[in-house]
């Protein structure tokens, strides 16, 4: 009988695309959602069960139903800026309720666990690329979230035995080689699908914020690794956390080890479209960091991970086929 595997916020970008490698891999996602950010179309490798994080009793009973003794949390805010202005939001729902996730999960006796953490735990480092052992000082909220909740999960590794990996994303992009998912944030915050916007004239013009950082160009650099290469991560972790005797957290950097800068995205971009692309600049985001950039060899070693999708053009071009076929079914 294939294992069942818990998914919070199996319905959002990154999650879908998780169930799907689970469910290659030969296992059953059950994705628990509230469905305020994520869509139940995306959920198509498992059942749904929409509920809310912070309820443990809904999450406990949902690992009950299907024997569930794995775990990955998503499910988290992710955008950066709104969070300097709206922290409220971001302690509430990334740390307070998935702290009630967390509750459900001792409830229902999960012993393995992967989280959804992020490279924003590092803030503006002082060197790059950035290894695991690097301070941790997060330059906003967002991402003192996700260093709050890595830290609870080596305090209940210690006390309860749990066994937990925090996957330090670096920017996701691309979408589903395939075709059967993709990117739709609502708003939309991430730098590719804001790109393709401007091509598409979705947007009148791409915004570059800021174009004075000590960078080659003036605009932020950023490793971006493709959504489908971090969705084999996660089957990777969970076979790895199998492994583990004892419990413990284990931080893993998911990058592919070089940066684009946001000028250079938007001329991949205009190679990938044929034709060019409006762009206009405006100041500094708060919280922005310069240059963020993964050592990503650890999670190599341990996991056996290596990217798929390194190149950026190729990511655009994913995320630009799977937005023609979308755009084109919503239109009907």
């Amino acid at each position: 009988m294939a294992a069942h595997v818990l998914v919070v916020g199996g319905a959002g970008f990154i999650g879908s695309h998780v169930c799907k490698a689970l469910a290659r891999s030969g296992r059953v996602p059950v994705t628990f959602d509230n469905l305020s950010t994520g869509y139940a179309d995306a959920v198509r490798f498992g059942p749904l069960v929409q509920g809310e994080m912070g309820d443990a009793g809904q999450v406990a009973a949902a690992l009950r139903r299907w024997g569930i003794g794995q775990a990955i949390l998503l499910g988290g805010f992710i955008a950066a800026g709104e969070s300097v202005g709206d922290p409220a939001k971001y302690y509430d729902n990334n740390v307070g309720r998935m702290i009630g996730v967390l509750r459900g999960l001792r409830m229902g006796g999960v012993g393995q666990v992967v989280f959804s953490s992020s490279a924003a735990v590092y803030g503006n480092a002082a060197a790059t690329p950035i290894r695991e052992g690097a301070p941790i000082r997060p330059s906003n909220p967002y991402g003192w979230t996700k260093a709050f909740i890595e830290q609870v999960l080596a305090d209940f590794a210690g006390a309860y035995g749990l066994c937990a990996a925090g996957l330090r994303y670096f920017n996701a992009a691309g979408s589903d080689p395939d075709g059967e998912l993709g990117e739709r944030h609502h708003p939309e915050t991430h730098l590719i699908p804001l790109v393709l916007d401007a091509a598409d004239g979705r947007r009148p013009a791409i915004e570059i914020y800021g174009s004075d950082y000590p960078t080659p160009d003036g605009t932020c650099i950023r490793d971006y690794v493709h959504v489908a290469d971090l969705a084999e991560a996660h089957v990777l972790t969970l076979d790895w956390l199998a492994g583990q005797g004892a419990g413990g957290m284990t931080a893993l950097n998911l990058g592919i080890g070089h940066g684009y800068s946001v000028r250079q995205v938007v001329e991949a971009a205009e190679r990938v479209v044929g034709r060019s692309i409006p762009v206009t600049y405006g100041p500094r985001r708060p919280g922005d960091p310069a240059e963020l950039v993964a050592a990503a060899d650890r999670a190599g070693a341990l996991l056996g991970w290596r990217p798929r999708f390194p190149d950026i053009e190729t990511q655009i071009r994913h995320a630009w086929t799977w937005r023609a076929a979308h755009f084109a079914t919503a239109a009907r």
